[in-house]
């Protein structure tokens, strides 16, 4: 802005004030901080006065509404050659403009004619952090107001001098649109007439020390341009018409601590891309044909990674900016809840990813929001992520925890999400989380422990479980933190769920060990049962564990190719019959042989060869079984539902265990872990009858060798062992599981 400006044209007797003069000068050069104190209508004696503030227009006309007749249409004085007009009003009159401009003339209606927006009560409890629907109040909302259609916006920047909301209405001037602050909340308003979804917006931010910072997007959009554009969007007001209340009367049921739950984990991006190339499908695309494929499956849930918009695609969600908005990759906010409906529509539940441990420093972004640190901590000790390079929210401020909160519930109530899983848990619990000594700073006890974000884990369950009791909270934690499933009140974290990462590397460190050696590592397998019952488990085989060099999950299985399948097929067999709900990434059931890549799609061709195909049809008939037979499931977190029988032969590398529940009939699991099989092979059963074989890994169909049992065995009632009063004597596959079960049950 150029400071040689020129001089104010006195037209009536106010323009003479000082105050007004300084405030025109500050409105012109972009530093009004309160632009409600000069424009729209103030009282002057007997009648009022209307300042209005165009800088590129021709002319401005007042137009007097009135009731009983014509409206009455007058010039406007230009009091500023910058763009200033002012003109006289009868009180209590209400009024337009029309605005002359090189292209011609616009009818509108004035945005300082409008009273205060957001209520008192509102900005209360946001202060508090206690405002548990926030996206009714923050962001940019297309409504009408006194009869008129525009758009209201707010936005949290208590330490700014002034705010602006800019876009291509204003030809993104910062000065046309400065916004109300409300004091008592730290909060910028404004309702701009005659505007409307699709709008193009950011706010334009003066820091406290006058410095203008680049325009930020809105931490409350609902929907955003699409990457490499930062801009938000106003969202269409209308609300989406759900068809899914059979499923959400049932989700209690089906998500239940005793329920069947087999989640298929999907980079929605890489699944599968339109036409082979880079594009991103549509939301649409995406459930016409994921919706049959994971029914064809079996699995009761799909886990999406991270939707909520970010920036940068290669960190495949987990840098996010927008934790209101589903990313515009794949469609409008609409398209999103379609997708979710006619999962819901086919038996499908749907988590999402969720994060609220870190988020990136893009100068659009929550750093620095008004020049100040915000939302983040200010001392990197706290506030900075060394491994991702990310900026850390400060939990105990409570706006910051208010809004993580409010965004958590947003996507339960307005999308129907099923779960929220919880992305980098223990980075938020550890102050020195992959930190050096030096690096950290201890709690107000001089722990580790970050107090601020067990507080905020607590709050959050607490409120999740009273307002949607029957959706899911699940944490992505790597320690042994204790009491993470426990209930706050009791003093755990109240997560329904926590992901087993140990019994995750155990036994994948176990599986790619060549089988001659197996033997001596029998506690990869044993262990996890230990802690098993500590914590209600989900075991995970993540998107983790197929990147940055790791390989795929069957290229980490030893041999040549035949025995790697084998291997993966009885991994999968142990992971289905261990207890804890189960999650597997995306072309793990392929047996995709290449490491995901996230630019990429699966290998849709191993579906045309005998190995991968039969890798697809292992996973679906474990899924069928294993929502078939309660003993599989309904026990998962009692001990009452695990009795080891064979856990020490360590010669052959065999594994065999019973699974019960209450009521249902057992399951038999034996694994063999070596490429021999195993002959006449005695292992104790509860009771005696003929025991049918419901799975063996080796299969022919799944493209084994088709080694087993003929379909089951007769048990003999005259040969006990392991502590069973009968016994069965088996023929084991090499590199496979065996399921079997009393015939009755079958």
């Amino acid at each position: 802005m150029n400071d040689a400006s020129p001089p104010v044209e006195i037209s009536n007797r106010k323009a003479d004030v000082p105050h007004l003069r300084a405030a025109i000068e500050d409105l012109v050069a972009g530093r009004c901080h309160d632009p409600f104190a000069l424009l729209g209508r103030h009282r002057d004696g007997r009648q009022d006065v209307v300042r209005v503030f165009y800088p590129d227009a021709q002319e401005v006309r007042l137009v007097v509404i009135r009731p009983k007749s014509a409206p009455i249409e007058k010039p406007m004085q230009r009091i500023d050659t910058r763009g200033v007009y002012a003109a006289a009003l009868p009180l209590r009159a209400t009024y337009r403009l029309r605005i002359l401009w090189a292209d011609g003339w616009q009818d509108m209606y004035d945005p300082y004619s409008f009273g205060t927006l957001l209520g008192d009560l509102d900005l209360h409890l946001f202060a508090e952090g206690r405002h548990h629907a926030l996206d009714q109040m923050m962001g940019a909302h297309a409504m009408t107001i006194d009869g008129v259609h525009g758009v209201r916006f707010a936005v949290w920047a208590p330490n700014a001098r002034r705010v602006s909301v800019i876009g291509d209405f204003n030809i993104w001037d910062g000065r046309r649109h400065p916004m109300r602050l409300r004091h008592n909340g730290g909060v910028w308003e404004l309702f701009v007439p005659e505007i409307g979804a699709g709008e193009r917006y950011k706010y334009e931010i003066m820091a406290a020390d006058g410095s203008l910072l680049p325009g930020k997007a809105d931490p409350f959009a609902f929907t955003a341009e699409q990457p490499p554009a930062t801009a938000s969007v106003v969202a269409d007001p209308h609300e989406f018409s759900w068809d899914d209340d059979t499923w959400m009367a049932e989700r209690q049921e089906k998500q239940n601590l005793s329920s069947p739950l087999s989640i298929y984990e999907i980079h929605a991006p890489s699944w599968r891309r339109p036409g082979h190339g880079h594009a991103y499908t549509s939301w649409n695309e995406l459930a016409d044909n994921l919706i049959p494929y994971i029914q064809g499956l079996g699995f009761s849930h799909i886990e999406l990674l991270p939707i909520t918009e970010h920036p940068f695609s290669g960190s495949w969600g987990y840098q996010p900016l927008s934790l209101f908005a589903p990313t515009s990759r794949h469609g409008s906010p609409a398209d999103f809840a379609h997708f979710v409906d006619r999962c819901h529509q086919g038996g499908i539940g749907v988590i999402m990813d969720w994060v609220p441990a870190h988020f990136p420093a893009d100068i659009h972004g929550l750093a620095l929001f008004d020049g100040t640190h915000l939302y983040e901590h200010a001392d990197p000790h706290e506030g900075y992520h060394q491994d991702w390079h990310t900026l850390i929210y400060n939990f105990g401020r409570n706006e910051v925890r208010g809004f993580l909160i409010a965004s958590a519930l947003f996507w339960l109530r307005k999308f129907h999400i099923d779960g929220l899983r919880v992305d980098a848990v223990a980075s938020m619990l550890y102050r020195d989380y992959s930190r050096k000594e030096g690096e950290w700073r201890p709690n107000i006890y001089g722990g580790r422990e970050n107090l601020e974000a067990v507080a905020f884990l607590r709050e959050l369950s607490t409120v999740m479980r009273e307002l949607h009791p029957d959706a899911m909270l699940i944490a992505e934690e790597s320690t042994a933190w204790p009491g993470v499933t426990a209930s706050a009140e009791t003093g755990g974290l109240g997560f329904r769920f926590k992901w087993n990462m140990g019994w995750m590397h155990d036994t994948l460190r176990f599986m790619q060990t060549d089988p001659l050696w197996r033997g001596y590592h029998l506690h990869d397998i044993t262990f996890g049962m230990i802690y098993a019952y500590s914590e209600r488990f989900i075991l995970p085989l993540s998107h983790d564990e197929v990147v940055h060099g790791k390989g795929s999950l069957l290229d980490r299985m030893p041999g040549d190719d035949w025995r790697k399948h084998a291997n993966l097929r009885a991994y999968f067999g142990l992971m289905w019959a261990f207890p804890g709900k189960k999650l597997l990434f995306m072309g793990g059931e392929l047996a995709q042989r290449g490491e995901w890549r996230h630019e990429g799609e699966l290998e849709w061709h191993r579906l045309g060869d005998t190995l991968g195909h039969g890798m697809h049809d292992t996973v679906a008939d474990l899924n069928r079984l294993y929502h078939a037979y309660p003993a599989l499931y309904a026990e998962d977190h009692s001990h009452h539902g695990f009795q080891w029988l064979i856990a020490d032969d360590t010669q052959n590398s065999v594994f065999a265990w019973l699974r019960h529940a209450h009521e249902a009939a057992p399951i038999l699991i034996i694994c063999n872990f070596t490429p021999l099989p195993r002959e006449n092979y005695r292992i104790g059963v509860p009771h005696g009858g003929y025991w049918h074989e419901i799975i063996n890994t080796d299969g022919e169909k799944y493209g084994g060798s088709n080694v087993g049992n003929g379909g089951g065995v007769m048990a003999d009632e005259g040969f006990s062992t392991h502590g069973m009063p009968c016994s069965v004597a088996l023929t084991l596959p090499p590199l496979a599981v065996l399921y079997l079960s009393p015939v009755a049950a079958s």
